[in-house]
């Protein structure tokens, strides 16, 4: 059998999606050769750039690597170069250093932004139609706010503090949603008010998001309102200049960073292959995803279906790349095996929409409406479902990693819970085990006959009255399984006792038929001496006792809760060493101090109140101690 050549050119979504599946179909054919030439040597996950460009995400982040992706695919060769034509005669796939061979070609190179000729966009605004344009817009909106803060000219300081979208699609609302997210810590950074920063939705037609269900676009649209986004209806931009906008309506908007968004186009690079081209550059293509050429098949943003002659075609989203490339890989696969071709049939399963990390509306089947977090974690789903669809388990992990762990500043699904910036989320099933256990081992110590609130001494100080100690110390071993876990059981007297029949044995662990060994048994001279001043008398160590049991309850409570951890930590510690030295402990149960210095890193602010309480007290006291930090100071500064 001869050898065939398929070429897939462009490793986007829709090309990378085919090239995995024929290389798993044809991982057993030897006959069968598989090239991908793509300009750079990695795929981007477009849909997130403007993560990039809103500094949500590493610039890294939504880069992978194709030599990940292909690595165990010994049937695919890997090529970083620019295709420049095809040789439809001599069926040869032209770049600038070479030329493959090939019996099939895939063609899928992709959009860009269309900006319709509006003068000044190229000069003076942002696209987002690539890796490089959101990291150039990422660095220009950083340069912007350091600029106007410390600009004190009224209109100049606006105009560097204005942020403008052209475009309320999929792009636009995700960038605007994103880059308010980003709003606070940008403030924060260059000390400024957060409401200087202002943000704009332009949007030409009568209503926003009209890809979406009006339900939807409207839940959206109130939200973004509600976050102060403000929003301008029957708005077309006429033109773009450094530090202003002209509008239809022969107005002007003050602004020095415009972000196009308002419609997508062809690659330029789809002129460059002599074949049909349609609306927006678009390649036509078949009911089976081919061009006029049968053996080169189109799919991604770039191809054209236009069944119903409106031009329009399918949707430019990545879903219809995952179609289309099925398609054309079913159809290569059939015309091999001399099988029927299948048609290409729309079929969306609904659409999602992120306006920041923590909120989004979704339309799934044009039954299920979504909104808030329900809509965000759909949308994480399907991008998750395309890594297994091309069947990466690295890249599925680190898209885990970048969207839920190792965002900062909060912006992920989940608040910040779990995010590894903090390096704190690790130690939250220890510092709740933790105050369970204070609460578990008070429980015999607030009821019943046990409970330290009678008047009825616990402690087993030899200074205070013999007869009442030992009443004590048996009343104590009366308390129950507390005695296991903590000193604060006060059962050193019940200890004593069993040691006589069976000698206590020193462990880390508690080892069932032995005893355990206590820390001290009994109290160093030192440590006595100090213990007399704070409790002298039988009085006195009533109040201790009530008053240790409260502390007890409130460090159980706070460390479960995850409130004042760092305090309630290092009380937990040092409470260990007190009841060690004060004879009532057990080195079983050192693991108590250990534990306690690891949630000292900060646990609760992980699933714990200490992640909105701690930062409310450190603005309220850092306020009313050093005041507000400006990035100007004096009287003539106006904002």
């Amino acid at each position: 059998m001869a050898q065939k050549n398929i070429v897939v050119v462009g490793a986007g979504f829709a090309g990378v999606y085919a090239t995995k599946h024929l290389a798993k179909h044809f991982k057993k054919d030897s006959n069968v050769k598989i090239t991908l030439i793509d300009k750079h040597s990695y795929f981007t996950y477009m849909t997130e750039l403007h993560e990039i460009a809103a500094n949500r995400v590493d610039a890294t982040a939504i880069q992978y690597d194709l030599q990940r992706l292909f690595c165990r695919r010994k049937n695919v060769k890997l090529v970083t170069d620019t295709v420049k034509s095809i040789n439809r005669t001599d069926k040869k796939v032209v770049t600038e250093h070479g030329s493959f061979d090939y019996d099939y070609v895939i063609l899928g190179i992709g959009s860009q932004p269309n900006d319709f000729g509006t003068p000044g966009v190229k000069e003076h605004g942002f696209t987002l139609g690539s890796w490089e344009q959101a990291v150039a817009l990422k660095e220009h909106i950083e340069k912007s706010v350091r600029a106007g803060a410390i600009e004190t000219d009224p209109d100049k300081r606006k105009a560097l503090l204005s942020f403008v979208v052209v475009g309320s699609g999929f792009t636009g609302t995700e960038t605007i949603g994103e880059m308010r997210d980003w709003r606070d810590q940008l403030a924060k950074d260059n000390k400024l008010d957060p409401t200087e920063i202002k943000f704009t939705l332009m949007e030409m037609a009568p209503t926003i998001m009209n890809m979406l269900d009006r339900r939807d676009a409207d839940k959206a649209e109130r939200y973004m309102t509600k976050r102060g986004i403000k929003i301008m209806k029957n708005t077309g931009v006429v033109g773009v200049h450094e530090d202003h906008v002209d509008l239809k309506d022969g107005s002007t908007f003050p602004t020095c960073t415009l972000i196009w968004t308002a419609g997508v186009k062809a690659t330029d690079q789809a002129a460059n292959f002599g074949l049909e081209q349609g609306r927006a550059g678009r390649i036509k293509v078949n009911k089976y995803t081919q061009s006029e050429d049968p053996n080169i098949f189109v799919v991604g943003d770039v191809s054209l279906l236009d069944e119903d002659g409106s031009g329009k075609g399918q949707p430019q989203i990545v879903q219809g790349a995952e179609e289309t490339a099925q398609a054309a890989v079913s159809n290569i696969i059939n015309t091999e095996d001399g099988k029927p071709l299948v048609e290409f049939k729309p079929n969306y399963s609904g659409f999602m929409v992120s306006l920041g990390s923590q909120y989004g509306v979704a339309n799934l089947m044009g039954k299920i409406h979504l909104s808030n977090f329900w809509a965000i974690l759909m949308k994480h789903l399907v991008n998750i479902l395309y890594f297994i669809q091309v069947y990466s388990a690295y890249y599925l992990f680190q898209y885990c990693m970048h969207e839920f762990f190792r965002t900062r500043h909060n912006r992920n699904l989940f608040r910040g819970h779990i995010s590894r910036q903090g390096n704190v989320l690790w130690t939250v099933p220890a510092r709740i085990f933790l105050g369970m256990m204070w609460l578990v081992d008070i429980w015999p110590k607030i009821q019943g006959k046990g409970s330290w609130f009678l008047p009825k001494l616990r402690l087993p100080f030899a200074w205070l009255k013999p007869a009442t100690t030992s009443g004590a110390s048996a009343a104590g071993s009366g308390g129950g399984g507390a005695a296991a876990t903590s000193a604060a059981s006060g059962a050193s007297g019940a200890a004593s006792t069993t040691a006589t029949a069976n000698p206590t044995m020193f462990s880390l662990s508690y080892d069932y038929g032995h005893d355990p060994q206590m820390v001290f048994s009994k109290m160093p001279h030192w440590f006595q001496a100090v213990t007399q001043v704070f409790v002298p008398n039988q009085q006195t160590a009533f109040f201790m006792q009530k008053f240790m049991t409260i502390i007890e309850i409130f460090i159980g409570v706070c460390l479960v809760l995850g409130l004042f951890t760092w305090v309630m930590s290092a009380a937990s510690a040092a409470m260990v060493v007190v009841f060690s030295l004060s004879g009532m402990f057990y080195w079983v149960n050192m693991w108590i101090f250990f534990v306690a210095i690891a949630c000292m890193n900060g646990s609760g602010r992980a699933f714990g109140l200490d992640k909105w309480v701690v930062p409310y007290l450190q603005r309220v006291f850092g306020k009313w101690r050093y005041g507000t930090p400006k990035a100007l100071y004096g009287s003539d500064v106006m904002k």
